[in-house]
């Protein structure tokens, strides 16, 4: 985000205002907003929304507002999470050049009022989502967000395998939308779910290649330690890439979606196979800045086009 870079930050930090004016309560709320992670919540977003669509049959009355609550409530939860998450990796983020300039490691809001935001936002998303939508979509938001603060997060210190345990509870925003629509989680679900998980794996690969030295320096093993970096990041880059490909193309197989996606993901998907490619040959912070480009890209177009007629 544009207003979260350092040079903004150090100029229209809360510290440097003086308390109580606009410019000061406009900072922290620009600050509070950083801590939810929204460009990671704009993906959650898309994927909940393409499950709920796929999963609501044809009627007259679409359930617009059922669909906004179950949007409103996974979002809530997302945002404790990203919350959350900061709180706990607050000193880890210190040490990278890549985070240090974020809220908690620069000092701009305290740990204990974040610890309480983050907790607030996820206890309302769920309690949301189990009173006006429904108790599986509840249970699922929840369980995402236990996993990945229980598990994955302490593991990125631990092992590289980290991201394998993280990608079950990042895949998971799609079942939540399924199951708001319908209460229950079918075949076609778990399709999507499957899309979302193969995903992303070159996703992250791309950023903990980008950000390798950082990662190492706060003690991440995002990526294994020594000359076995680029071997387990090709692997990881390829089986998964290969295998998103005819995954891809498992709703338009089952009729969830129509001709127009069957063709629209495998073009998009052997596009996306040759930035993985390019990535694993050449293993250059360029090619994985484009692979980390084409996977945003990637995500949203797959969804959209699934939710064409």
């Amino acid at each position: 985000m544009m207003w979260g870079t350092r040079p903004l930050r150090t100029f229209f930090g809360t510290q440097l205002l003086p308390r109580g004016s606009c410019a000061h309560w406009t900072a922290t709320l620009g600050d509070y907003w950083t801590l939810t992670k929204p460009e990671v919540n704009l993906l959650i977003v898309i994927t909940a929304l393409a499950g709920f669509y796929l999963a609501s049959p044809a009627t007259a009355h679409w359930p617009f507002v059922r669909l906004l609550n179950t949007l409103v409530g996974t979002l809530l939860v997302a945002s404790g999470t990203g919350t959350l998450n900061q709180y706990i990796e607050r000193d880890f983020d210190g040490q990278m050049r890549r985070t240090s300039g974020r809220p908690l490691p620069a000092g701009r809001i305290n740990p204990s009022k974040a610890l309480w935001f983050g907790i607030v936002l996820a206890l309302a998303g769920g309690l949301y989502l189990a009173l006006l939508v429904n108790l599986l979509a509840s249970a699922l938001a929840m369980l995402t967000l236990s996993t990945y603060l229980l598990f994955y997060t302490p593991l990125k210190r631990k092992t590289p395998l980290c991201t394998l345990v993280g990608a079950f509870p990042g895949a998971a925003p799609p079942l939540i939308g399924w199951a708001g629509a319908r209460g229950d989680l079918s075949p076609e679900a778990w399709a999507l779910y499957a899309i979302v998980f193969l995903w992303q794996f070159p996703h992250f690969m791309a950023i903990a290649w980008m950000y390798r030295e950082d990662y190492a320096r706060a003690g991440y093993l995002t990526l294994p330690r020594g000359e076995r970096q680029g071997h387990f990041m090709t692997w990881q880059l390829m089986a998964f890439s290969l295998a998103l490909v005819p995954i891809s193309l498992v709703p338009g197989l089952l009729r969830e979606a129509g001709l127009m996606y069957f063709l629209a993901a495998l073009v998009l998907g052997l596009g996306f196979l040759y930035f993985a490619a390019c990535l694993a040959f050449s293993k250059s912070n360029a090619t994985a800045r484009r692979l980390l480009l084409a996977s945003v890209v990637y995500l949203p177009l797959m969804f959209a086009v699934m939710m064409l007629p």
